[in-house]
């Protein structure tokens, strides 16, 4: 680690008080820096705590190639800084903490008691021990015109001059909790690339819902079924419908192809499996047994088990034609198409996709235009699915940033 002299050390700024923000001002006072941390919102974390809310998801367990490449497109950039600082790491981290973790069920790494709150609450403590400093109510509103921080606070507006600077603003889903987005224009304003905010790990809007299916159905489960787009091996598990669409784990978990569709064709589709446990000729036999005097309802409830929203989906996305065919009726329980034309706003999603592109910034995340100046966290253009990954990378890429901005800041002289 760089060396500063501990009775004058150079003031680090880290803008941002979520995962990525606070990883970073720990890896700047473990450099021997002076941290200032300046926060919007009334506390710090406010989104890893709500996040926390259902139960505290920190990482996860599967193997390292399939963890990284649930980064898509941006898995060789993610994979650089998971290369420094990966689940493991993560766990160990949180091990130091004084918080033990464990693995559940479905390969997902929580807290031992599940909770977000106490492993914040000992991070702080830990940081300010450090000598982090961390202001909250304080808002950053860019540089003035020599290059001082733009800091607005209750009291009025103050100047800050920062011998280097991490931004960790987060993306732009959740604007109450902090992360509103509006760092873009003061970005914008000095040519940083940025690729623009989408929503990630959403919900998605259907043309519209018959009144019958939506008056009784809005807000059921479908359970025990099966997801893919086209092209894709389905994903078990379950979703929501809603009064516009569909939401849930497992539509967010097609999040990403299904609204690069939408933004390409002006639609997406998922494929719905309504048994993704019974082959497709072993259904079509069912259906094609004789029903006598009962309804075709009572039927595929009898046979197969559909009934509920399930069934209700079925007949609003099908023509009296595939009901009057046990063979295509069996294809389209296998395969429903679900036609979606919009993602819920950006403000409902878990995340976002966008922000300050890779090619704009160093191996350090250093702003290749502006020197002195790293991103870090949701804020930079990369997304991935709820499980763990997102805070993984957040954590992961504010250590990195951090480290980085200390050791430009020594080679500086």
């Amino acid at each position: 680690m760089p060396d500063f002299n501990p009775a004058s050390p150079p003031l680090a700024v880290v803008i941002g008080g979520g995962p990525a923000g606070l990883m970073a001002a720990e890896a700047l006072a473990q450099a021997g820096l002076a941290v200032e941390v300046f926060d919007a919102m009334p506390s710090v974390g406010r989104k890893f705590l709500l996040a926390g809310v259902g139960g505290m998801n920190i990482t996860h367990s599967e193997p390292y190639p399939a963890f990284v490449a649930r980064y898509a497109e941006r898995q060789g950039e993610i994979g650089t800084l998971l290369g420094e600082f990966d689940a493991d790491a993560l766990r160990q981290w949180i091990h130091g903490l004084g918080i033990e973790t464990f693995v559940g069920t479905s390969g997902r790494v929580f807290p031992i008691d599940m909770k977000a709150a106490p492993l914040l609450r000992a991070w702080l403590k830990r940081l300010r021990d450090s000598g982090v400093v961390i202001h909250t109510r304080h808002r950053w509103l860019g540089w003035n015109a020599e290059g001082a921080l733009r800091i607005a606070y209750p009291q009025g507006e103050r100047l800050v001059n920062a011998a280097v600077l991490v931004l960790a603003l987060g993306g732009g889903s959740w604007a109450r909790l902090g992360s509103d987005g509006s760092w873009q224009a003061l970005l914008a304003e000095r040519a940083v690339d940025i690729s623009p905010l989408q929503p990630s790990n959403c919900g998605f809007e259907v043309a519209g819902w018959s009144a019958l299916l939506k008056d009784k159905f809005a807000g059921a489960p479908l359970k025990n079924i099966a997801l893919s787009v086209p092209g894709s091996a389905p994903r078990k598990g379950e979703f929501i419908l809603t009064a516009q669409g569909v939401e849930g784990s497992l539509v967010y978990a097609w999040s990403a192809p299904v609204r690069e569709a939408i933004n390409r064709d002006g639609r997406g589709v998922l494929l719905l499996d309504l048994l993704p446990d019974k082959p497709v000729d072993k259904i079509a036999q069912a259906l094609a047994r004789p029903r006598g005097s009962r309804s075709m309802a009572k039927h595929l409830h009898s046979q197969l088990g559909i009934d509920g929203v399930k069934a209700a989906l079925l007949r609003e996305l099908t023509d009296p034609a595939t009901f009057a065919s046990p063979e295509a009726l069996a294809q389209a329980i296998k395969a429903l198409p679900i036609t979606l034309v919009r993602a819920r706003p950006l403000d409902e999603a878990i995340s976002s996709a966008g922000g300050v592109r890779f090619e704009g910034l160093d191996a350090g995340l250093m702003l290749k235009g502006m020197p002195g100046v790293f991103c870090a966290g949701e804020m930079l253009d990369w997304e991935a699915p709820t499980g763990g990954y997102l805070l993984t990378a957040c954590f992961a890429s504010g250590q990195h940033a951090g480290r980085a901005a200390a050791q430009w800041l020594k080679s500086q002289g």
